[in-house]
């Protein structure tokens, strides 16, 4: 399949690359979206019944512009790229350990197979929730504390060390740094439904098209990461419940699973309480993801051509060395045959 053939031309750490390149270019391009999402998503619906808010109480937004407006009032812009350095990183890292590993397990799985047909969409699924799992195990610390950092006060910032420490200092201990392992387990069928459903609409929309355009690429992106966020935003909130500080309404007592943290926002804000912050999750999620696979695609061709002219170059020193063997061969033949 051209798909394949594509894959198979470039080496594991390539594709990995390639998909770490386009995730870090597009997140530092909406990264504040990603602030007002957390903030949205971390915030509890202030009831009619409730005391009237004070000055120590959290900043409530009620939408993202306005979100945006009240962090660079309080906060300035710079408000608005809190903890960029850790997110960066942690987008970077998973990443690049997702498509390294989807590549791997996809590969494995493809030369198995006896007749070269392309995976179907469960295998699809299967193969990107296996490698968002490995991905999820070694860089959800990182993801703890971007989430800690987004969430803090201006007065209470702190760098990467120092909220990760923090973290550790709280009750649950350096097992405190992999909190929400178990909803970000369940969240890999986000990437999963993602990325097969990009290989799925590249069949369909693009059949046996190796090299994508620029707005091709951006378009099924799109189209895939936002089927994903309406799927699986109530575990995204859930996880963002999990991963930030518990509200003052809990005394500081932090939630254990997010079943408690599910249970937690539809007492207090009913069932649509859920879906809150999918405004700026979508906007984000579709601007980075189809900047991440237009990106990527065109990281990937730059590699082929890479590994194209390297292989050119290592067969042009070959074929030199070969004549240059030959060529001393023939000056000694006359001497040997004396």
């Amino acid at each position: 399949m051209a798909g394949q053939s594509k894959e198979a031309a470039i080496p594991p750490w390539g594709l990995a690359v390639a998909g770490a390149t386009g995730a870090v270019i597009a997140n530092a391009l909406v990264y504040p979206l990603d602030i007002v999402k957390t903030r949205l998503q971390v915030q509890v619906k202030r009831k009619a019944t409730d005391a009237p808010a004070t000055a120590d109480d959290p900043v409530h937004y009620a939408s993202t512009w306005d979100a945006i407006t009240k962090i660079v009032d309080n906060d300035g812009v710079a408000g608005l790229y809190a903890g960029i350095e850790g997110a960066l990183i942690g987008v970077a890292s998973t990443n690049f350990a997702y498509f390294y590993w989807y590549s791997v397990v996809r590969s494995l799985y493809l030369s198995s197979q006896r007749t070269p047909t392309p995976p179907s969409t469960a295998i699809e699924l299967s193969l990107g929730a296996a490698a968002g799992a490995v991905a999820q195990i070694f860089t959800i610390p990182v993801a703890v504390v971007t989430t800690r950092q987004q969430t803090q006060a201006k007065g209470e910032r702190k760098g990467m060390l120092d909220t990760g420490r923090e973290v550790i200092a709280s009750e649950d201990g350096w097992t405190g740094l992999w909190r929400g392992l178990k909803a970000s387990l369940v969240l890999v069928v986000n990437p999963a439904i993602t990325y097969g459903a990009y290989q799925r609409l590249r069949e369909v929309i693009f059949p046996g098209k190796a090299n994508l355009k620029p707005w091709e690429a951006f378009l099924l992106g799109a189209l895939s990461k936002s089927m994903a966020t309406i799927a699986t935003q109530p575990l995204i909130v859930a996880k963002v419940g999990l991963q930030s500080k518990p509200p003052p309404s809990r005394q500081g007592k932090p939630f254990k699973s997010f079943i408690e943290v599910m249970r937690f926002i539809i007492e207090n804000e009913g069932v649509l309480g859920l879906f809150k912050g999918i405004g700026p999750q979508i906007s984000k999620g579709v601007i980075v993801q189809g900047l991440l696979m237009m990106t990527k695609e065109r990281m990937e061709l730059m590699f082929v051509l890479l590994f194209r002219y390297l292989r050119k170059l290592k067969s042009d020193q070959l074929q030199k060395a070969a004549e240059l063997a030959a060529s001393k061969a023939k000056v000694a033949l006359p001497l040997v045959t004396k």
